[in-house]
């Protein structure tokens, strides 16, 4: 097999994890049929598997959540006189599911809230056009009650589900191997016995393109993917199982973009698609192995596979409104085994965040229908409504934001509070000279020698509070926040305050200084003229 890594893709890592045995659906009947079918169908609320039957069809529906042992008389749906050979849930209503058998009927049935609790033998709706066996239904992607079945009489029927119509009836060249919806349900696209794939038109049962498939004359199946390109599963002509792109030229051909063997085995292949992520992932039918490929432009690249030592019977794959986004859930399949258990395996992307993923999870396809049958078979066209995977998430205890108080809501203390502070980004233009706040100022200078003899000793005038010689280096940051009712502006007006009783008591000393000197001078001049 020829393998392409993906160098730069956030799924290259994906890796399967199956449930453990609890949690697993056990002792279920599996059927015995040979067709080629997935057997299993399966939505946000129930599983339903094809099952065996002694006389009729049957099929049984379990709640997700009821895991454990089935009991064998658990009830089922028996309203087929022949083999049920496909089923297929409603997009649009998580109740309903349809199913084809070989009676050459379609049924629609209602499933009761909460699950069977008796069997269930009177459908809602009976379709009954087919002339041969049904083995093939699905479910148109956007438009409310229109479902698609393919018989082997050749013929392709699009149903108006509600009023039980026949309203397009295709009749194709040869037996229908396989049959899509394209993303908005516009066009169909089919794989024949004759090795063609097909591009049709729903209403106007008009054939759009056609090429030459695969060249194997097995069962080849197909899926569409978003941007209309179509990729198959087959056989080439040694039998070799292959995949396949394809592509509309847009002439009335189909051309081949990529085709691959992958092994010798001789079970046919089931391809599953992401639309969201643009993963394909094929199982084959008594494989043990799930195979996914990523499809970037014209090329397909091989990611990884699942392996495990038990063969599958069948598959189905869960919607993506139905996965946990909590641990990463890409897809999940819920695998048939041949002795009657159905595992569930979740695909997951390996992240270390808990943080919901956005690049993993855009909007999905919901359950509301974006038109009403009658405005699909009138023309319209839409696309399917979307709906954010991240209402599912739930956020870890330790990422929910719990109320604290705030602990830094306290302003600190401005630093132009001290009186005659030099802003720190300045000091380096300042003097490192003690700066004195208020100076006195200087007197005409005495003799020495009268000084000397006759300067009494004179009170130290107390020193201004300002007086104090400003740091050289940053004031040391506060270690605790201020305490309650601390007014930093009431402060500061005290402190002018002060600085002009200061400044007043200088002048008074000044005062005092200057007469005191101009005494002096007089009792030195009197000793002076006693003596003499």
């Amino acid at each position: 097999m020829s393998v392409r890594v993906v160098r730069h893709s956030k799924f290259r890592h994906v890796y399967g994890k199956a449930e453990k045995k609890d949690n697993c659906y056990e002792n279920i009947r599996i059927t015995k049929s040979g067709w080629d079918s997935q057997f299993c169908a399966v939505n946000p609320k129930y599983l339903a598997v094809i099952t065996e039957s002694g006389g009729g069809g049957s099929f049984l529906v379990l709640p997700l959540n009821k895991t454990g042992r089935v009991e064998m008389n658990s009830p089922q749906v028996v309203g087929h006189r022949g083999a049920v050979l496909d089923i297929a849930w409603c997009p649009h209503n998580d109740d309903v599911i349809a199913s084809a058998s070989e009676d050459c009927t379609v049924m629609v049935w209602t499933i009761p809230n909460g699950g069977l609790h008796t069997n269930l033998t009177e459908p809602a709706v009976v379709l009954m056009q087919h002339e041969r066996r049904v083995g093939l239904i699905q479910w148109h992607p956007s438009a409310f009650n229109v479902l698609l079945s393919a018989g082997s009489d050749n013929k392709i029927i699009v149903w108006d589900v509600g009023r039980g119509m026949a309203n397009v009836i295709i009749t194709m060249p040869a037996i229908i191997y396989s049959v899509a919806w394209n993303y908005n349900g516009s066009k169909i696209v089919t794989s024949c016995k004759d090795k063609y794939l097909r591009i049709l038109d729903p209403r106007t049962t008009a054939v759009i393109a056609e090429g030459k498939g695969h060249a194997g004359s097995k069962t080849s199946n197909l899926t569409v993917l978003k941007d209309g390109r179509i990729f198959t599963t087959g056989f080439s002509k040694m039998s070799d199982r292959q995949y396949g792109l394809w592509q509309d030229k847009g002439d009335g051909t189909i051309e081949n973009l990529v085709e691959e063997d992958i092994d010798q085995s001789n079970g046919v292949l089931f391809p599953m698609y992401d639309v969201d992520t643009g993963v394909v992932y094929i199982a084959g039918k008594g494989d043990s192995k799930i195979m996914y490929f990523e499809v970037e432009g014209d090329n397909v690249y091989y990611l990884n596979s699942y392996s495990s030592k038990d063969p599958q019977r069948g598959i189905g794959m869960m919607p993506k409104r139905g996965l946990d986004v909590n641990i990463c859930e890409v897809a999940r399949f819920y695998k048939l085994h041949q002795k009657g258990l159905c595992e569930p395996i979740s695909m997951i992307v390996p992240r270390k965040s808990e943080l919901f993923q956005d690049d993993l999870y855009p909007d999905t396809a919901s359950d509301v229908p974006a038109i009403t049958a009658e405005q699909f078979f009138s023309g319209m066209d839409a696309d399917p409504v979307l709906v954010t995977m991240k209402s599912g998430y739930k956020a870890p205890n330790n990422l929910i934001p719990a109320s604290k108080p705030n602990i830094l809501n306290k302003l600190p203390m401005k630093k132009a509070a001290v009186s005659g502070a030099v802003p720190q980004a300045k000091q380096e233009n300042v003097s490192h000279a003690p700066v004195v706040a208020a100076v006195t100022p200087a007197r005409e200078e005495k003799p020495a020698a009268s000084l000397q003899a006759h300067t009494p000793a004179r009170p130290t005038p107390a020193p201004a509070p300002a007086a104090t010689p400003v740091p050289t280096s940053a004031p040391a940051p506060q270690e605790s926040a201020l305490p309650p009712g601390f007014d930093v502006e009431q402060i500061m007006s005290d402190i002018r305050k002060l600085k002009i009783i200061v400044k007043g008591h200088e002048k008074r000393i000044k005062s005092l200084e200057d007469k005191l000197a101009e005494y002096e001078v007089e009792v030195t001049d009197e000793s002076d003229v006693g003596e003499s």
